[in-house]
């Protein structure tokens, strides 16, 4: 009896032992397992938030926002398809050595100006500055467009909708085309470069003019049914910059006049006088200046009775609106006053 139930107990003390084996194998393979992969998850979980962490970081720091004469407009890296709605700014891009994929026709000298047309072959015609097409623009897919709150403030938000838009306040406002433009394009190195030649030529010239400087000067134009004097427009800013002075009340911060009126003329008086034709019929506009010039108004200013009224190119002086023109207007008055250029 004392021997069987000592044999009983030592089977269940077996039985237990393996029980208790069992239970200790199967815990640790549960226990490692799970733990092993949990620290696995982890590690792809914080390389997955690195990564997308690092993506985000580098697209924020690709996106630019640029302040413009309609408020702000975020680009995103540096803009490859860009189309240009004012001449100043088709002047501008290709001063920057960029070919836009679409331009507005010119004033004059259409489609392109002729300074021009060189760097813009193959480039698509967007219709007028003051009515580009819309259609036109949106098949091109740009990266951004360079436009005019003078011309386009009412289709800003239109353009925006199809491509981040910048606007520049006035067309003739040269320099900010330039400044706005650099930075919209991602290349202020380049912009900033250009001004500062054209500073080095500014100098140039008015050391070279010397003691001839200031001169009083007026910018008289003739259109086929009136006139205009252009105060401190494209022109007048220049020629001011380079230390010209303006009548009485041609200083004024705005591009100009209509005259209507031959008993204007007298307005137009001054120690020299620029003057432009502008427009495409030619006829109409002959007429128009040889009606003003022989009037006896126009026989009594200063610059005509001492032969000061000189004949410049409207698309320099004027219709353009660039960095190139006025360069090329620069080039004119090195010449006209025989400096050495």
């Amino acid at each position: 009896m004392f021997r069987t139930r000592k044999t009983l107990f030592i089977l269940a003390a077996i039985l237990l032992l393996m029980l208790l084996v069992a239970g200790c194998g199967s815990n640790e393979k549960s226990g490692a397992t799970p733990s092993g992969n949990q620290e696995d998850t982890e590690e792809q979980t914080k390389e997955e938030v690195q990564e997308n962490s690092e993506k985000q970081t580098n697209e924020n720091q690709n996106v630019r926002v640029i302040e413009h004469a309609m408020g702000s407009t975020k680009i995103n890296g540096t803009p490859e398809r860009i189309i240009t709605l004012y001449q100043g700014a088709t002047d501008v891009a290709v001063a920057l050595g960029v070919k836009p994929i679409g331009v507005v026709e010119s004033w004059v000298e259409k489609p392109i100006y002729e300074y021009l047309r060189d760097d813009l072959k193959g480039v698509q015609l967007l219709g007028l500055e003051t009515q580009p097409n819309l259609e036109e623009i949106h098949k091109l897919k740009p990266d951004i467009i360079i436009a005019s709150m003078t011309r386009h403030e009412d289709i800003y938000e239109q353009l925006s909708e199809i491509a981040p838009t910048v606007m520049r306040g006035q067309v003739y406002e040269w320099k900010t085309t330039v400044e706005l433009m650099g930075e919209a394009l991602n290349m202020e190195d380049k912009s900033n470069q250009l001004l500062v030649d054209w500073e080095n030529r500014v100098a140039d010239f008015k050391e070279k003019m010397g003691d001839r400087l200031p001169i009083e000067v007026a910018i008289t134009n003739f259109r086929a049914d009136h006139a205009r004097i252009f105060y401190m427009g494209y022109a007048g800013n220049i020629l001011h910059e380079l230390g010209f002075t303006r009548p009485e009340g041609h200083d004024e911060d705005t591009w100009g006049i209509k005259l209507t009126s031959k008993e204007a003329i007298p307005d137009m008086n001054a120690d020299m006088i620029f003057n432009f034709n502008s427009g495409t019929d030619t006829e109409a506009i002959q007429k128009t200046y040889e009606e003003w010039t022989n009037h006896p108004l126009w026989e009594n200013l200063d610059a005509v009775k001492n032969d000061q009224v000189i004949q410049v190119d409207e698309v320099k002086w004027n219709s353009a609106g660039g960095y190139i023109t006025a360069n090329m207007m620069l080039d004119d008055l090195y010449g006209i006053f025989e400096l050495e250029n």
